[in-house]
């Protein structure tokens, strides 16, 4: 496969919805229409348990283009493990009476390094105690969802959101499996509650948050993803993602037609899947412009943004939240990290 076709596949889940959201503000018809009250929260806090889901662009982009492309059954990969990591995050919701609530958004990749995250964060001992018993799963893709072993084996019995577009190789890992070629394996079988969300309901999880499915094609053989929507009192609307295939622009523009108070738009935390290979098109100025549009306040952003969308974007004044070195104390850190500090990193935090 050619790197210009490859690159374009990557581009279309990236761009394509959320090219027609830059339309801006929804017309007057729209916002007249009944609305979700999703409630409010007090505060949002988020730290970055890992967002190097791989650590060499290069080689992750070879094994996709060595076995078939951008469409390839992400099972049918012999993908190298010692370029795997993960993403995961973890939400602490503070509610209006002071009472705070844990809630883990994905669980990467490779267990080995999970593990270590999770130890590291105390993110095992918060799963073992039930302080966190509910997982929102993004979506399907390898380094959000093959490391669930690592949750498993501390609450094999925890509540999931996943998108209902889950394939049967998904359903066997989870259950217990293995899949040798793409070298994954879970051997705690998941004993909980999967609730699997779909793109005509809000599932709301407690006041203030709602977990809203977009049913989008995505890279590898994969469909669907699921968004956190934070309503914050005072301030606004926080999307949080794992990747962000929908678009940044329809996720806001989502908010402002749907969402009780979604008329204010705070900010955005996770992936945004644009300039996934640090390649530049000039359609990414296009999304750095539609966003000036919503006015956030506040953007985290790493994993599949793409650390020259958000150089560039903090350039044109665009409020990037800035991290810290953190990430130089794990023991791998991605090869495209820069000294910009435009990305939250590993053990950052951030907090809306």
């Amino acid at each position: 496969m050619k790197r210009r076709t490859f690159l374009k596949g990557l581009g279309a889940s990236a761009v394509g919805l959320g090219a027609a959201a830059t339309l801006g503000s929804p017309s007057k018809a729209l916002a007249a229409r009944g609305k979700e009250d999703i409630g409010e929260c007090k505060s949002l806090k988020i730290t970055v348990l890992s967002e190097t889901s791989w650590f060499n662009n290069d080689q992750f982009k070879k094994d996709i283009v060595d076995n078939g492309g951008a469409s390839t059954n992400q099972y049918a990969i012999p993908w190298d493990r010692e370029n795997s990591g993960g993403y995961a995050a973890l939400l602490e919701i503070e509610q209006l009476d002071g009472t705070v609530n844990k809630l883990l958004l994905d669980t990467g990749w490779n267990n080995e390094w999970m593990d270590y995250v999770y130890e590291r964060h105390g993110i095992d001992k918060m799963l073992k105690s039930g302080e966190i018993d509910t997982m929102v799963l993004s979506h399907w893709h390898l380094d959000h969802f093959w490391g669930i072993e690592s949750t498993l084996k501390h609450n094999d019995k925890i509540t999931m959101y996943g998108p209902e577009t889950m394939y049967e190789e998904d359903e066997k890992l989870l259950y217990g499996g293995k899949h040798e070629v793409a070298g994954c394996e879970n051997n705690v079988p998941f004993k909980g509650k999967l609730i699997k969300t779909n793109p005509k309901e809000w599932y709301k999880l407690m006041p203030g948050l709602a977990v809203k499915e977009f049913d989008v094609p995505i890279l590898l053989r994969v469909r669907g993803e699921n968004v956190i929507y934070v309503n914050v009192k005072d301030k606004g609307i926080v999307t949080v993602t794992g990747c962000c295939h929908p678009g940044l622009l329809t996720l806001y523009s989502t908010a402002r037609r749907n969402i009780k108070g979604g008329e204010k738009i705070y900010g955005c935390y996770g992936g945004l899947h644009i300039s996934l290979f640090e390649n530049w098109d000039p359609k990414f100025d296009d999304i750095i412009k539609g966003a000036e549009r919503f006015e956030p306040v506040k953007m985290g952003c790493n994993h599949c943004t793409g650390w020259i969308w958000a150089e560039n974007a903090a350039k044109a004044g665009l409020p990037i939240v800035k991290g810290t070195n953190t990430y130089k104390t794990y023991p791998k850190q991605s090869s495209v990290a820069k000294e910009s500090n435009v990305f939250l990193t590993n053990g950052d935090t951030v907090t809306f």
